[in-house]
């Protein structure tokens, strides 16, 4: 669909949905819908059923994680139309104690998505038949892909050969939170010269500057 029809759909989902939608955007050639919290549901169902949206399949659910918000959690929808070969992108915001409605009564496949975006944000869908980790072990703690979780966790898990279990030890492994400045971030790996850092006291040497420097060699 052209960038008018995707607008011209917006305006009747806004119209038919009065109140629901906060505002909606094109973004890169696709629409976007920014939806109240509470009525994220209906919107999903009406974007289903009505014969002009015809949006049967729900691809993706996933978190987006702003911590400088006060409602720092987005939940993204991303639905397909295969009737009129079109795409849309739904999205709410909510924080860390406030439930999104579980869209499994609208999609089923929001089953496991909405598990997912709860093991790795912590987003708590009301409502979901069976909100439990889907990706991290048992008793894990944390939330992994939040931008305040370390990137070696809190705990390590090994097999202990003497127990003839696994074990869960804390992480003894010295490492900032999302900080990525091309430096190893491990500790004692102070000698390393990564491509690209902008740190690096030694110059390295290209491939073409490592043969021109053996031909002058040899013709030396």
């Amino acid at each position: 669909m052209s960038d008018e029809s995707l607008i011209d759909l917006a305006e009747r989902v806004e119209e038919a949905l009065e109140g629901a939608l906060l505002r909606h955007e094109m973004l890169k050639g696709e629409m976007v819908l920014y939806v109240k919290r509470d009525e994220i549901v209906h919107v999903l169902q009406f974007l289903r059923d009505d014969r002009e949206c015809d949006f049967k399949l729900l691809i993706d659910v996933c978190g987006v994680d702003y911590p400088e918000r006060a409602e720092r959690f987005e939940v993204v929808y991303q639905l397909l139309s295969l009737t009129q070969n079109n795409r849309i992108r739904v999205k709410v915001a909510t924080d860390e104690n406030t439930p999104v409605p579980s869209a499994v009564s609208v999609y089923s496949s929001a089953n496991w998505l909405e598990r997912e975006a709860w093991d790795m944000y912590g987003i708590y869908f009301s409502g979901h038949p069976d909100l439990r980790r889907i990706l991290t072990d048992y008793g894990f703690e944390g939330h992994p892909l939040r931008k305040d979780f370390p990137l070696t966790g809190y705990v390590e898990v090994r097999w202990d050969d003497e127990l003839k279990r696994v074990v869960y030890e804390p992480v003894k492994l010295a490492q900032d939170y999302r900080t990525f400045d091309f430096l190893s971030p491990w500790e004692g790996m102070t000698d390393v010269q990564l491509p690209g850092d902008e740190k690096a006291t030694k110059p390295v040497r290209g491939w073409i500057d490592t043969r021109i420097a053996v031909k002058e060699k040899k013709a030396s």
